[in-house]
């Protein structure tokens, strides 16, 4: 009966699927466009066929669409509903009460529901979703106050990376005429709280310490720090409710269009080709249905090297401004998605990695770049107690799953889908790196000495 329906499924138009999912002309002008190669795959034994996955409206989704769209979850044998989410409390909600088999995430939220911060659940992350992607956006009057503590080139144009110490001054002004000043982020434990933290202290700007009373983040703050969903972040900033942002494509080059602000810096300055998205299961899942999480996680890979590949991105951006999708305007999408940024209106800059799908083993699930959330966590107060260094390696371990990755790439190879060199050799650590915006080196295997290395945040003794 599978057999049956796969093969119905199969010989429907590529238009009609498409237009089932949004009935816009643009949607069924780009189904023309869909790719119908003949796969190579092998199809496992799927013990669940039927899957719903979440995500959020953001650019770095884009393995998912394009894992749909151009067919590889239906070689695996997979049909895949791919449904938008109103925010990121309600994917984690979704998957771990089994509304969604699995979803796009914030690396920080499987992490966090391990580690013992907010709900706790036992998730896994098979696949890494992309590197770097994020920017940090001020307001039109901060960056003009900004703009002179900003050192210029020979061409008047400013020097980038833009530390966050040009934004030192304009905080001391805000806070000597009795305003406080403040800014947004997407989650309490999403990458860009953790990387606007890492920009704002690595100038001696406090971004304020979690406590069990205060779960805001905000004792000691200098700079108060809210929870913005993404899509919102543009309004919230035209409003004036906050006076920037930290948030991931489209919102930063829709702030520069709609001319209500300038994106001052990105995570690739931050901590370069640094860890973004995931996806994620619950382990209940990964353990019920194991050739179905090796499948997703094969379609996925598939999918991430697509977006890599030369001249596939136009495509993509099509594919991502689709209503059922990101549903942005291509111009905006492609500002990043192509390989550039646009900083102040104007300033156009090219960034080929600012979206990164598949290079630098990017899809790979890095113990180390687990660890390095965890290390934040402690740093703010989130995990309000010392744990000793072990501590931090077998939490990340019951997470993070490069085993299922391994297994869905070797089969991947098998079909000659991708080289065997796309398979790293490694212990499933980074070597340390010092490719940060202070030059502070990372090393994953010492969590407890890297968080002592900041002046700013908790220390901690060694803990046996």
């Amino acid at each position: 009966m599978k057999a049956l329906i796969k093969k119905s499924i199969l010989i429907l138009p590529v238009a009609v699927i498409l237009f089932s999912c949004g009935n816009k002309k643009k949607d069924a002008a780009i189904a023309e466009n869909v790719s119908t190669e003949t796969s190579k795959t092998k199809t496992l034994d799927i013990e669940k066929p039927q899957l719903t996955f979440g995500f959020i409206k953001l650019t770095d989704m884009a393995p998912l669409a394009i894992a749909k769209e151009k067919g590889f979850f239906e070689d695996e044998g997979l049909f895949v509903s791919v449904e938008a989410q109103s925010n990121w409390k309600n994917v984690l909600d979704r998957v771990i009460d089994g509304q969604l088999d699995g979803s796009h995430m914030l690396a920080g939220q499987p992490i966090a529901a391990g580690a013992g911060f907010g709900r706790q659940a036992e998730l896994v992350t098979p696949f890494s979703m992309d590197l770097n992607g994020n920017g940090i956006t001020v307001s039109n009057d901060v960056w003009s106050k900004m703009k002179p503590n900003v050192p210029k080139d020979s061409n008047g144009k400013p020097i980038h990376p833009i530390k966050a110490d040009a934004l030192k001054p304009v905080i001391s002004d805000y806070k000597a005429s009795g305003k406080a000043f403040k800014m947004g982020m997407v989650f309490p434990v999403s990458t860009h709280n953790y990387e606007i933290r890492y920009w704002l202290a690595a100038a001696g700007i406090h971004p304020g310490m979690y406590t069990a009373e205060n779960v805001q983040g905000q004792i000691d703050a200098e700079v108060l720090l809210s929870v913005t969903p993404p899509p919102q972040m543009p309004a919230t900033l035209e409003a004036g409710t906050i006076y920037g942002y930290c948030v991931g494509e489209p919102w930063n080059q829709q702030a520069v269009f709609k001319g209500i602000g300038v994106p001052v810096t990105t995570n690739y300055d931050i901590w370069k080709n640094n860890p973004e998205k995931v996806f994620v299961m619950t382990k209940k899942f990964v353990e019920e249905y194991p050739n179905t999480a090796v499948a997703v996680t094969k379609a996925l890979i598939r999918a991430g090297k697509w977006l890599d590949e030369p001249g596939n991105r136009a495509e993509a951006v099509k594919i991502l401004s689709m209503s059922q999708y990101v549903g942005a305007d291509e111009a905006v999408l492609a500002n990043s998605m192509t390989g550039t940024f646009e900083f102040e209106k104007g300033d156009k800059r090219d960034m080929p990695d600012f979206n990164v799908f598949y290079k630098y083993n990017a899809t790979y699930p890095f113990y180390s770049d687990g660890i390095w959330f965890l290390t934040q966590m402690r740093r703010w107060g989130q995990i309000p107690e010392s744990k000793p260094a072990d501590w931090y390696e077998k939490t990340i371990k019951d997470i993070y799953r490069p085993d299922i990755w391994t297994k869905a790439a070797n089969l991947l190879v098998e079909e000659g889908n991708i080289p065997a060199s796309d398979i790293p050799t490694t212990d499933g650590y980074k070597p340390a790196t010092s490719d940060f915006i202070d030059g502070t080196t990372y090393d994953a295997k010492d969590p407890i000495g890297y968080i002592n290395s900041f002046t700013i945040g908790n220390k901690d003794e060694a803990v046996k």
